[in-house]
């Protein structure tokens, strides 16, 4: 009995098919991992809970801004996580009222053990750089950028 060979271009699609349901179950669980870490970040600011900041970001992170001073020359401030939770536990966002407090988390990309992903929140906007870090996703980067005030 000979054996049908399946087109070229059928074949291509199927093992397409199976290695992105494959990918997409991984990815889902990186996604949600992702966006919790995010979310925990974000919640932890309104809510002063320096608990849920701290497990948000890894203990060597570094947040920065671009800012320009008076001369019209930029510089970059930064802080620390140390910092950071502190800050949070010192009250952080909690006098942003409920229906100021904007909570948008986008994944920008997910790659392996990094991902990216943009948090917008009431006066800002943050790129997060994460990173799977003892199989947990944690913040090890932020770039941000206050908004215009209107």
């Amino acid at each position: 009995m000979k054996a049908k060979l399946l087109p070229v271009a059928t074949a291509v699609a199927i093992m397409s098919l199976m290695s992105s349901v494959r990918l997409a179950a991984q990815s889902a669980a990186d996604s949600a991992a992702i966006r919790a870490t995010a979310l925990d970040y974000v919640e932890g600011w309104y809510t002063a809970d320096s608990g849920r900041m701290a497990r948000a970001v890894h203990p060597d992170l570094v947040k920065r801004i671009v800012q320009t001073g008076p001369d019209g020359r930029s510089r970059i401030d930064q802080m620390d996580a140390a910092r950071l939770v502190a800050n949070t536990g010192r009250g952080g966002g909690k006098g942003t009222s409920l229906e100021r407090q904007q909570k948008d988390v986008v994944i920008l990309d997910i790659f392996q053990n990094a991902a990216s992903v943009r948090a917008t929140m009431s006066g800002w906007i943050d790129y997060l750089q994460l990173a799977r870090f003892n199989g947990r996703w944690v913040i090890i980067n932020v770039l941000w950028e206050m908004k215009p005030r209107n």
